[in-house]
């Protein structure tokens, strides 16, 4: 993922309220069109988004940066069907989200979008293979199945040898890679990260963010990923900044 102004392109050039991709494979995974989000009303109201327009093609992972309160969470938020904008829209894998209820939406995350957070949101009395499988048991996916895509799963973030583990016995790095292996496990169209490596250090925050650069390759997903780590935006194809709550492209 990249700092702004290496590619010689001026802020008043790049800040733009669309930042739209062709894609001749096909449709994008998202397209975000005009999407705004405010918090509180009249001057104490906080406008978190005005008007952001981008578009993710599918296979790609692309960072989204922006210092602290830019909006990048609430913006994940928003695209995972988690909260509701004020304005605009957004189509997930050619799905409008405001065309779906609360049943829709709670299918399509459970279904079709796969989430890795900050604080890894493991259950800590469940075994790290118990935890892989969570989503599959909300699909009630055969048992016989779950048990093999949660090993497949574990051995593909390397941690085969610790399936009967319970995260508080695992360090930080391998509690965020149990989290990663999670949010595959039933296979998504799209994995949204809101700052992955937030609490690593910085090696193992580089291991876990080259681990996602490979699995979104290895399962052909796309991924939305929140950072504000200059080393790891390096690893994204493509790179969107939040500032004052519009969308720059680097």
């Amino acid at each position: 993922m990249i700092e702004e102004g290496e590619h010689g392109m001026s802020e008043s050039s790049t800040r733009s309220a669309t930042a739209v991709v062709e894609d001749p494979a096909g449709p994008p995974m998202v397209r975000v069109e005009g999407l705004r989000r405010s918090y509180g009303t009249g001057e104490a109201a906080v406008h978190a988004l005005r008007g952001v327009s981008f578009e993710i093609p599918r296979g790609e992972l692309v960072a989204l940066k922006g210092r602290s309160g830019s909006g990048k969470t609430t913006l994940l938020n928003l695209v995972g069907g988690l909260d509701t904008a004020d304005g605009g829209r957004i189509v997930i894998d050619g799905t409008d989200l405001s065309t779906l209820g609360e049943s829709g939406l709670l299918e399509l995350r459970r279904d079709r979008i796969g989430f890795i957070f900050q604080s890894f949101g493991l259950l800590p009395i469940l075994s790290a293979a118990e935890n892989v499988g969570v989503p599959l048991r909300l699909r009630k996916t055969d048992p016989k199945e779950r048990e093999e895509r949660v090993a497949l799963m574990l051995g593909l973030v390397g941690l085969a040898d610790h399936a009967n583990q319970r995260p508080g016995e695992l360090s930080g790095g391998q509690q965020q890679r149990v989290a990663i292996a999670r949010a595959l496990a039933n296979k998504p169209a799209l994995l949204i990260a809101d700052e992955p490596t937030g609490q690593l250090d910085a090696e193992t925050g580089l291991a876990v963010m080259q681990l996602l650069r490979a699995v979104v390759r290895s399962e052909g997903c796309t991924a939305l990923v929140a950072t504000h780590d200059p080393q790891l935006l390096g690893l994204a194809d493509r790179v969107l900044e939040l500032s004052d709550g519009e969308i720059i492209e680097h």
